[in-house]
């Protein structure tokens, strides 16, 4: 059989679906790949929140397979919503990069006073590091926001280590400890999304990987009891089990943070409950900073 993979057409997605494609040819399965454009490739001037919330990379693609134009796409798996449309289904989740934040400059650590990034989890991860800091809102693909970084637009600038890896970019710059900057749940994963075919879904899950699965569910799990959405400053990590969440507030000086070793999904809810009871305020007030209503 020939499975049509759908694709953003940035060169970090491309580069993660070759992945997938390149894992499926070495099992004997032909593929054909169709780049489809996303809100939130083609809204670039403002940040991710005004757009709409998590998914603006994704709805596209997910219509694309649910219209039969293709049978699976590549995400990144951090991009996912936690709310699916019905018959779509994650058929295969590939073995974990690095999940890890990375700090790119050129100089002295000292000199860094402005820093770029689109996300409020590392702004607000930056900030209690260093109150003194500022943060600007920084959007485009990888080589856009490093063309900005050499411009002297930005001291420094974060993004994921695993899309560097990915595309084969070495750049100076300092790897965030997940432990202290907590990434966002499933940072650093590729996941294969299909339609909920049996036959499609057996091929696709010969790529996938069962430890990195049960981690990211354990993650989404957490995600999904806390419900703040993209707005508000949360990170969540799990590895071998051991689970890491913490929600903050925008300026960075309040922090909610659980660690616990965590085996199956119904404890990964509960601690995801126990979050929310302890940081309801801050999501409340991340919302209501940005104008957004907020149903406790």
């Amino acid at each position: 059989m020939t499975v049509r993979i759908g694709t953003r057409g940035s060169k970090l997605a491309l580069a993660q679906t070759a992945t997938v494609c390149k894992k499926l040819a070495a099992l004997g399965i032909e593929v054909e790949q169709k780049i489809i454009s996303t809100q939130g490739d083609e809204v670039t001037g403002v940040p991710l929140h005004e757009i709409g919330k998590q998914g603006v990379f994704v709805r596209a693609l997910d219509d694309a397979i649910l219209n039969n134009e293709i049978d699976c796409a590549v995400h990144s798996m951090k991009d996912i919503p936690a709310i699916r449309p019905s018959g779509l289904f994650t058929s295969a989740i590939l073995l974990r990069d690095s999940p890890a934040d990375y700090l790119a400059y050129s100089g002295s650590m000292s000199a860094i006073k402005i820093i770029g990034t689109s996300s409020t989890r590392r702004k607000a991860q930056l900030l209690r590091h260093d109150p003194c800091l500022t943060i600007n809102d920084l959007r485009g693909n990888v080589d856009t926001r490093l063309k900005k970084l050499s411009e002297g637009q930005y001291n420094a600038i974060v993004l994921a280590e695993a899309g560097l890896t990915r595309l084969g970019i070495r750049i100076p710059g300092d790897r965030l400890p997940p432990e202290k900057f907590v990434p966002s749940p499933n940072q650093g994963t590729i996941a294969v999304v299909s339609k909920a075919d049996p036959s499609l879904m057996e091929v696709l899950s010969a790529i996938d990987h069962s430890g990195t699965r049960k981690d990211v569910a354990i993650e989404r799990a957490v995600m999904e009891q806390v419900g703040a959405g993209c707005f508000t400053p949360m990170g969540i990590y799990c590895k071998g089990g051991h689970l890491i969440a913490e929600v903050l507030s925008l300026d960075g000086k309040r922090t909610e943070r659980i660690e616990k070793n965590v085996e199956t999904i119904d404890e990964a809810r509960a601690q995801g409950d126990a979050l929310r009871a302890r940081a309801g305020d801050l999501i409340a007030e991340a919302y209501q900073t940005l104008g957004i209503s907020y149903d406790r």
